[in-house]
């Protein structure tokens, strides 16, 4: 009976350190990849503000042919907006919120699973070889220590998606399909 006391203390003591350190851990988090697209910031852009268009370069469609995906709003710049259901890529929502043609696009993702919330950017500047594309996303994911875990997680996470991203729209848009 004595060990069985010791070990729950123990693993009381270390549930404690671990929300302990959560509390200390960031909040917020913010994932970047770039490269560079032989090919003009009109050519790339027309890729972005359309999101019917993400469909052929995004790697969240491809994993997953049955998703379920509907559009709102305009045809394509600030206020179109994507909702998906997908078994294995979660559910959520995507809407332009801010656009610089040919040089940014700025849109906020939601996931009602997660009831969390983030902000994506797409920068883009002439390169001598074509255009230098910046994706980024940034959010916080609020005062639970245990999702202070998932931020400090998110780069792992969503990093491999986004360079597997940016490389199939460098591909589209150079082979211009």
């Amino acid at each position: 009976m004595n060990i069985l006391k010791k070990s729950l203390t123990v693993l009381l003591l270390l549930l404690l350190i671990l929300v302990g350190i959560g509390f200390v851990l960031p909040s917020e988090f913010r994932v970047q990849r770039d490269i560079v697209i032989e090919a003009t910031p009109q050519q790339v852009y027309a890729r972005l503000d359309d999101l019917r268009e993400w469909q052929d370069w995004g790697v969240w469609f491809k994993r997953d042919p049955d998703m379920q995906l509907r559009y709102e709003g305009p045809d394509s710049g600030i206020g179109m907006r994507s909702i998906w259901q997908s078994d294995t890529e979660g559910s959520g929502q995507m809407e332009i919120i801010a656009a610089e043609p040919n040089k940014r696009l700025v849109y906020s993702l939601y996931f009602p699973e997660y009831e969390m919330g983030s902000t994506g950017e797409f920068i883009l500047t002439e390169h001598e070889q074509g255009t230098k594309v910046v994706w980024q996303d940034y959010g916080d994911v609020g005062p639970n220590p245990f999702m202070h875990y998932m931020a400090l997680m998110m780069d792992s996470m969503i990093g491999p998606d986004f360079e597997t991203g940016l490389e199939n729209l460098k591909t589209l848009t150079e082979n211009g399909g």
